[in-house]
């Protein structure tokens, strides 16, 4: 392929997906305690859910070097590519992209590297992912790729909720008494991600009530495109599904699990929904 398509650990494609379309994930790690671990390659996603219930703090990420994505951008080069596009998780929310963006300057003048942002995280960032590699498989110039997936991003709407406040608590990100009163009141917070930055869009009492809350954020569009649902291993999933059902059947939509680089953040069974509006 002369547009070669990489990404980072956070898009949370599977890899079948990533085999299959050809893309390269350099990964970001883990770190529980003195434990460090490789995204993907020393730390499953099973292995990182278990790990975090048992940790009494939360665990930390970090993004790749910028020398991962030179080496990474070397081999599309070594491979014959004419040029790369890099997409990667909100520069709002990890340096990840800084650390894209120095690699590609190491290739000015040599290989067309354009980095882009996504303004999204896991899925909605796999879905431009995908996208751009099977734009790139059907022979797509890099313009045109890199045009679609700014496109893709400037659309994206992720809607979640959280199941805990226990990750939160944990990262210091909210107190233990407001965490205690929010577990007394049975409160599941609900989150949006505009523009790649995380905001609070509402409070909603109860599991069923948050899942339904989620599904009305989607159901409420007229149309959407690349429909995405993630979950931080969620026993309830299927029941969120069936709420999207009346209008989604799930052969329409992508399933997928919550790694670890966003997973420290969302907590365990968080259930979120990725889409773009139409233009």
């Amino acid at each position: 392929m002369p547009v070669r398509i990489v990404t980072d650990s956070s898009c949370d494609l599977n890899e079948t997906q990533v085999a299959a379309l050809g893309i390269e994930v350099v990964p970001l790690t883990v770190r529980f305690g003195n434990e460090e671990f490789v995204d993907r390659t020393e730390l499953t996603t099973d292995d990182f859910y278990r790990r975090m219930a048992a940790a009494s703090e939360l665990p930390q990420t970090a993004a790749p070097a910028p020398g991962a994505f030179e080496a990474a951008f070397r081999r599309a080069a070594d491979a014959g590519a004419d040029a790369v596009v890099c997409v990667n998780l909100s520069a709002q929310l990890s340096a990840t992209m800084q650390s894209a963006q120095t690699a590609a300057k190491a290739f000015e003048g040599s290989l067309d590297v354009r980095v882009l942002d996504s303004r999204s995280i896991t899925l909605g960032l796999g879905s431009m992912v995908t996208w751009a590699a099977e734009a790139a498989l059907d022979g797509a110039s890099v313009d045109t790729i890199a045009d679609g997936v700014t496109s893709m991003a400037a659309r994206n709407r992720i809607w979640a909720t959280l199941d805990t406040l226990d990750n939160l608590k944990k990262g210091g990100r909210i107190g233990g008494a407001k965490a205690l009163v929010a577990g007394l009141l049975s409160i599941k917070p609900a989150i949006s991600i505009h523009e790649g930055v995380v905001e609070e869009a509402g409070k909603p009492r109860t599991r069923g009530k948050a899942l339904q809350w989620l599904a009305d954020r989607v159901l409420e569009e007229p149309s959407v495109e690349h429909l995405c649902v993630m979950h931080g291993q969620a026993p309830d999933i299927d029941q969120f599904l069936d709420l999207l059902a009346p209008k989604y059947d799930r052969s329409a939509l992508t399933v997928g699990v919550i790694g670890p680089i966003i997973g420290v953040h969302g907590g365990p069974r968080v259930i979120g929904a990725s889409y773009q509006v139409p233009r």
